[in-house]
């Protein structure tokens, strides 16, 4: 694997913050839409935040306790799940619930450990009990069901993250690396990158954040970008929209 210098991608200077937000909490974690929306979630609360920086609305439901994730791929149906309640449920533009929840346990899976938006308004799911994937469309068909991915792939799976992009869904395996699946639910290929977390995919390109640098990997051309912040108050940091997002313990820059 070759390692770039700062350029290409983060092709901006870092200069004054163009926003800066202040947390109330601060354990909470940051999505950012295509529009440039700020969505800041913590523990059952989401506030949303235009491309300004400007408060704009926030949800909360308490009936399903903590918000274990929230895919904001569509800014329009943005979904939102529950895994200690096994519930999906989705918001509009305005933070607004769109229908009626959705039980995964209604679905037929039990241990449903990660759910992500997919194209067309459907979504996926990964049930750990069968080590599948599975997709759906807004009527709750069925569309894809992988099978077993552990005896397909000859693998130990254990994803921690989804995220499709392009029509390509992403998992992320720790031990493995990043598998990728057509929408159709077929294995494309594996990215060699291990022990991540989380990442965001832009225009192809996997962007994660590791030992005080933000990193690209090209996955056309299998090399890496680095832009090292010497910040050590830093948690992590996204590129995204031409923008590096600096997620600190009380705080969001934006630069």
């Amino acid at each position: 694997m070759t390692l770039l210098l700062f350029f290409c991608s983060f092709a901006i200077q870092l200069n004054e913050p163009i926003i800066h937000i202040k947390f109330s909490k601060k354990q909470v974690h940051i999505e950012i839409d295509s529009f440039g929306n700020i969505y800041v979630v913590n523990d059952n609360e989401i506030i949303k935040y235009n491309s300004s920086g400007v408060l704009q609305k926030n949800f909360s439901n308490k009936r399903f306790g903590k918000i274990d994730f929230v895919d904001a791929m569509n800014p329009l149906k943005i979904l939102v799940y529950y895994k200690d309640f096994q519930q999906i449920l989705f918001l509009d533009n305005q933070l607004t619930e769109t229908s009626a929840t959705i039980s995964v346990e209604t679905l037929g899976y039990e241990q449903t450990s990660l759910v992500c938006s997919s194209s067309n308004n459907s979504f996926w799911l990964y049930d750990k009990q069968n080590n599948e994937l599975s997709r759906f469309n807004s009527e709750l068909k069925s569309l894809v069901k992988t099978g077993n991915l552990n005896r397909i792939l000859d693998l130990d799976t254990k994803p921690n993250f989804m995220q499709e992009h392009n029509n390509y869904l992403y998992l992320n395996c720790p031990n493995e690396g990043v598998l990728v699946f057509d929408i159709y639910g077929t294995f494309y290929k594996t990215i060699p990158l291990k022990k991540l977390l989380e990442f965001n995919v832009v225009n192809g390109d996997l962007f994660y954040y590791e030992n005080k640098t933000l990193k690209q990997y090209q996955t056309k051309t299998f090399n890496t970008i680095e832009k090292q912040f010497n910040d050590t108050l830093l948690k992590t940091v996204y590129w995204q929209n031409n923008h590096f997002y600096k997620v600190y313990q009380d705080s969001l820059v934006v630069q």
